[in-house]
């Protein structure tokens, strides 16, 4: 068996994750899905539901590795203190973010950390790659007939392959 590698898009009403068999710098798809947290519930409930799902994942499927993608806040919203929607709604990912990293530790499993444009990078070549563009080059790059969805799942898994390619350049370098 290889290095198992659990890719997570948080959020807090969708949490997206991908979990791939890496053998040899090959990617397998072993599985993808969400996290479900109504927005009826009030924001401690909902990471709270995350959190416990997350940790049963990590305790079925025994990831070595933990790769998380990091809240996207815009720089000329971030520089003119901007939408407060978008700011919003990147504390939000920040907080599953938080849970993802809590969950990760509570099995000591290490944790890598990539922005959004280097996930998009390294799975479709391009930065500020679309979703549509992303999820394409996902299903190529591991073999399947379509990406799995919803599309939150796919960003998990592009995250995986993302850490992926991160650990095949340091093991040229």
């Amino acid at each position: 068996m290889g290095q198992r590698i659990l890719g997570i898009d948080p959020g807090t009403i969708q949490f997206g994750y991908g979990l791939l068999e890496a053998e040899r710098g090959d990617a397998t798809y072993v599985t993808a899905g969400v996290i479900k947290a109504p927005r009826s519930l009030e924001i401690g409930e909902r990471l709270h539901r995350i959190h416990t799902e997350l940790l049963s994942l990590l305790e079925t499927w025994s990831p070595n590795v933990v790769a998380v993608e990091e809240p996207f806040v815009p720089p000329e919203v971030a520089s003119r203190g901007g939408h407060r929607t978008s700011i919003r709604s990147a504390m939000a990912v920040g907080q599953a973010q938080a849970v993802a990293l809590l969950a990760a530790a509570h099995y000591s499993l290490p944790v890598f950390r990539y922005p959004p444009t280097q996930v998009k990078n390294a799975v479709s070549g391009y930065g500020q790659g679309s979703k549509q563009q992303v999820a394409a080059m996902v299903g190529l790059l591991l073999g399947l007939q379509k990406p799995p969805e919803p599309a939150d799942a796919t960003d998990a898994l592009a995250v995986a392959l993302c850490h992926l390619q991160h650990e095949r350049l340091n093991t040229l370098a």
